[in-house]
């Protein structure tokens, strides 16, 4: 039914996205909350934020080596790798308290966002680069490098708003900010590279942190 046709993925992943994002805001608006609801947000997370770019990145592998899936299901079957970690990362989240100011490890719907973006940056081959992100070797090495950043101890600023003020708000207002630039710049492009910059700028939000407070756990923080 999708074969390619990545403008109803694209689609169908917004439609997931806002979903996903309003049924908190309900759940909050109607001060209802349920262990039951819990785990059906999860499962629904996982088709959105798990199944959706594993799918993806299987489909790039196959374009990447020729377009036939007959020929190459089994060496573009680990695209599915990042779905099975995807759905380790939303267990431990559930059983996870420390996760309730920022996250630890990237969050499914970031690490979806920047495959969506690859395959936006192939089907408008954006800054002539559809053939680099159909690369084997590089998508393999975004299943690895991403696999390992979902369910890493590496915190992670949360995009989560705290009222409508700058003042709590700060990071996320400059990376949304941030997001708006990169789109009117580098077009297709923007969406990987945001995820790009907003896990470097963590990665580096983590180091100054641990050099101010030596000994201090960082994922207490």
């Amino acid at each position: 039914m999708f074969y390619q046709d990545f403008q109803k993925v694209l689609a169908f992943f917004l439609v997931g996205g806002i979903a996903d994002y309003c049924d908190g805001l309900v759940a909050r608006w109607l001060n209802v909350k349920s262990s039951l609801g819990k785990e059906l947000d999860s499962i629904a997370d996982m088709v959105t934020f798990g199944v959706l770019p594993g799918a993806i990145l299987y489909m790039l592998l196959v374009l990447g080596m020729g377009g036939s899936t007959n020929s190459f299901e089994l060496m573009a079957a680990p695209g599915f790798i990042l779905s099975a970690f995807a759905g380790l990362r939303l267990a431990k989240f559930n059983i996870d308290t420390r996760q309730a100011e920022d996250f630890i490890g990237l969050s499914t719907p970031s690490c979806t966002i920047f495959v969506v973006g690859l395959m936006l940056i192939y089907q408008a081959n954006s800054h002539d680069l559809s053939g680099f992100v159909i690369n084997n070797y590089f998508l393999y090495a975004v299943i690895v490098v991403f696999s390992y950043l979902l369910v890493s101890e590496i915190p992670m600023v949360s995009f989560k708003f705290k009222g409508l003020k700058w003042k709590g708000n700060e990071r996320r207002i400059i990376f949304i900010l941030m997001a708006l630039i990169l789109l009117v710049l580098f077009k297709e492009v923007a969406f990987s590279l945001f995820i790009i910059v907003y896990v470097l700028f963590s990665l580096i939000d983590n180091f100054i942190g641990v050099r101010k407070a030596p000994g201090q756990v960082v994922e207490d923080r």
